[in-house]
């Protein structure tokens, strides 16, 4: 049987309350088997070095940059998301079974 997946897009900065719900939706479909796919845009880049998504990461979450995004807000690229466009994002949307924009 195929794992359900989640799909979340986050747009806002680490001061608005999406990260909290990004965070929370994310810990609830990881501890219940599903794949868990979050991609960060705009403002949204912002919240990269949140320890919680670290967290997540170790528990399997899989985190996308986009890297325009990134480039604005001076986030450097490092090895913990794929830094990407526009393109993954259109697939993410497409392959999940649920997709929730969180802006």
């Amino acid at each position: 049987m195929n794992k359900k997946k989640l799909g979340l897009l986050l747009s806002t900065s680490p001061e608005h309350a999406n990260i909290n719900t990004a965070v929370k939706l994310s810990t609830a479909a990881l501890s219940s088997g599903h794949d868990v796919y979050l991609y960060l845009i705009d403002e949204g880049t912002k919240n990269l070095p949140d320890a919680r998504l670290k967290e997540l990461k170790t528990q399997g979450l899989k985190l996308f940059v986009c890297a325009y995004g990134a480039e604005r807000h001076g986030i450097e690229p490092d090895d913990q998301a794929v830094f990407c466009g526009l393109v993954v994002l259109s697939d993410l949307i497409k392959g999940c079974d649920q997709f929730i924009s969180l802006n």
